[in-house]
């Protein structure tokens, strides 16, 4: 775990989840390796519009240490790294879906714009 990471005491379980998932692009991180599978660290980027590469390689690293995310690293040239879910991360996922549709429902009823990203367009 990070230094900057608790480790407890813990008030309740939604604030053991907060500390995991504390950050703007964690859950982010989450859904899109969800959604596409195993990614590249650029694939990733792509993904997540806004995101920086610091706070990209941060939140994965962090992410990796909270069991989360897998890191794979090919002894090759170039070298690869890819990221994928562990079953402690797409539980994690599943958790978090609720939230989701709940988060759809608040864009529906403040007639919010739901913001949509052409990853070709962004490359």
């Amino acid at each position: 775990m990070t230094k900057s990471a608790r480790r407890g005491p813990y008030f309740c379980g939604i604030d053991a989840a907060m500390d995991v998932v504390s950050g703007k692009w964690k859950s982010l991180i989450l859904w899109e390796l969800h959604d596409h599978g195993t990614r590249r660290f650029a694939e990733l980027r792509r993904g997540l519009p806004g995101v920086s590469e610091k706070m990209l390689i941060q939140h994965l690293r962090e992410m990796e240490e909270d069991g989360l995310v897998h890191r794979e690293v090919y002894r090759e040239v170039p070298p690869k790294v890819e990221y994928s879910l562990t079953e402690h991360g797409l539980s994690l996922n599943a958790a978090l879906a609720p939230l989701g549709e709940w988060g759809t429902g608040r864009i529906r009823r403040i007639g919010a714009e739901k913001v949509s990203f052409d990853v070709a367009a962004t490359s």
